[in-house]
């Protein structure tokens, strides 16, 4: 009976010193003017420039190319999004507030939880914006293409607000200020998020971290198929978001646990 409640108490206590306050401090942190500007426009002004880029004879199984378009620059515009807290994490951590972290009750497990979750809800801006611009611009899908592309780009951003996070913990203030950026850019070319990939480009993207989150997003606007008739997996793609949150996570976790000293 002992053990049991033991057991019981060590599961509860992984969260311990997470709490409302806490979260509302980490978004008004994050919601300010000029990244929320910076969020705000990069991926609209992506998605005006590309949506009416695709080939002409192109049809899809329950939309249009630029609702295609639309659905892969939500992806990038949350994953954006969710990364931004890297600068923030590492400024912080340079500040020497990890050591005042280390003082409070505040696991691992629940820093990268209230991050994480503070980085998905500022996600979920770009993902309305480029949504709404869609609907104006031309992008035709069926209803639940919308509410399912959009919410798995919204709640994609998680993967990459892990990876926010550990790059933060990581690394310098002065070199993440640029990381995150250059990173999404080069993750959303492998992912396809900007151009159809096929062929090598296509297996290579299969293993990168945007291939998993943009699968799923276009999957009920797709039906999983390319553009030159290739066939993504849907678990294949379950898969990468699950590997890749849990690697990020890790990451995360070990790179707190050694800022604070809890080895």
């Amino acid at each position: 009976m002992t053990t049991v409640t033991t057991g019981a108490a060590r599961r509860v206590s992984m969260f311990s010193g997470v709490n409302a306050t806490f979260i509302r401090y980490e978004l008004r942190r994050r919601f300010n003017r000029q990244t929320t500007i910076f969020t705000l426009l990069l991926p609209a002004v992506l998605y005006l420039a590309l949506f009416k880029t695709g080939p002409s004879h192109v049809t899809l199984a329950h939309g249009n190319f630029a609702a295609w378009m639309m659905i892969g620059q939500a992806v990038y515009g949350a994953a954006t999004a969710a990364t931004s807290s890297a600068a923030t994490i590492s400024v912080e951590r340079s500040a020497g507030w990890m050591r005042t972290i280390a003082l409070s009750p505040l696991t691992p497990p629940g820093y990268l939880l209230v991050k994480v979750v503070c980085s998905v809800v500022m996600a979920g801006v770009p993902v309305v914006i480029v949504g709404a611009l869609g609907a104006v611009t031309g992008a035709h899908a069926d209803a639940q293409v919308w509410v399912t592309s959009l919410l798995v780009a919204w709640l994609g951003a998680a993967v990459f607000a892990a990876l926010g996070i550990a790059m933060g913990l990581a690394l310098k203030p002065d070199v993440v200020m640029h990381m995150p950026g250059l990173t999404m850019t080069g993750l959303a070319f492998l992912g396809g998020l900007f151009i159809p990939l096929s062929g090598t480009m296509l297996d290579i993207a299969r293993f990168t971290p945007m291939y998993g989150v943009s699968t799923l997003a276009r999957y009920a606007l797709t039906d999983g198929y390319m553009f030159n008739g290739e066939h993504n997996s849907l678990m294949g793609a379950v898969v990468n978001v699950v590997a890749w949150f849990a690697g990020f996570s890790f990451m995360a976790i070990r790179r707190f646990a050694k800022s604070t000293g809890r080895q």
